[in-house]
């Protein structure tokens, strides 16, 4: 077993670039960390890392050796969870950064259900719309929807969000129905996050400047907006589908319509998250997953 002492927290260097950062995910200190990665690298004979005043940096062994340790801690991990989430009662308060109708709608009965299989457990869902930074504010994980910065967090996929373009009836009977994406110049459009639509036409994408005289960031207000009949909107399509089934909007410019961006998870490096974290991650991608099935 002492083969194995000193790997953990190799890992932890390795992918926080530095003893310090590694000791505060791992919640112990840096000397600990330093003694077990020096005491790792003489059973081995060989130095895994580079380290000067100001920096650490795998060597070629190390980064041969990380390659084949991250995926000993994963598994290491995974197996552990598997026991552990029969067992454990989770305690504390689940942090969730989210806004938007999807995760309204959809992200808050996945997290109640959670709750309920959890009596001990405090879940807070902050609906804010400003950006979060998921350390400094204590945020365990955030929803997110479209395209994502390159952070360094790690994003996952929760569901796509195919777009749809729709408008009321009575707007199409005034003011016609478009059959190309290029006659929205010729219509009031009700802009959502910007006014550069993207469709898709035999795979390739096809970008559309549109105006109008309704804008907002808010989901609802623009379905509001186009049932009044003020013109034709495009977001994905989970947001109509009640006006859709209700005869209150119809769909246009189908065969154009963009498989959009999909609604994704964020977190720190899972390896670092608490316990009741990582099981709400995985109950959230089990969730939605079965709505894919």
């Amino acid at each position: 077993m002492d083969n194995f002492e000193g790997i953990i927290e190799f890992v932890a260097v390795a992918e926080s670039q530095g003893f310090s950062a590694a000791a505060k995910q791992m919640d112990c200190s840096t000397s600990h960390v330093s003694r077990q990665v020096s005491r790792l690298e003489a059973r081995l004979g060989s130095a895994l890392l580079a380290r000067t005043t100001r920096s650490v940096s795998l060597t070629e062994a190390g980064q041969t050796y990380y390659r084949q340790c991250r995926d000993l801690v994963d598994g290491l991990q995974q197996a552990n969870e598997q026991i552990n989430a029969q067992q454990v009662q989770l305690n504390g308060t689940l942090r969730v950064s989210a806004a938007g109708p999807f995760a309204e709608r959809y992200v808050v009965p996945a997290l109640i259900q959670f709750a309920q299989l959890h009596p001990e457990l405090t879940v807070d869902i902050d609906f804010n719309s400003h950006k979060v930074n998921l350390i400094e504010d204590g945020i365990d994980f955030a929803i997110r929807y479209g395209k994502l910065e390159d952070s360094g967090l790690v994003a996952r996929r929760l569901l796509p969000r195919p777009l749809m373009a729709v408008a009321s009836p009575q707007y199409l009977e005034r003011n016609g129905c478009p059959t190309h994406p290029t006659q929205l110049k010729n219509h009031n459009c009700i802009i959502s996050n910007n006014n550069h639509w993207q469709f898709e036409h035999k795979g390739t994408a096809l970008y559309i400047k549109v105006n109008g005289r309704w804008k907002s960031n808010n989901a609802h207000a623009v379905v509001n907006a186009c049932e009044q009949h003020l013109g034709i909107a495009y977001m994905p399509k989970i947001n109509f589908l009640q006006s859709i089934k209700n005869g209150s909007l119809n769909p246009v410019l189908e065969p154009y319509w963009s498989q959009g961006a999909g609604s994704w998870i964020v977190y720190q490096n899972r390896r670092f998250l608490p316990m009741r974290a990582r099981l709400a991650i995985d109950h959230l991608l089990k969730y939605f997953r079965d709505w894919e099935e």
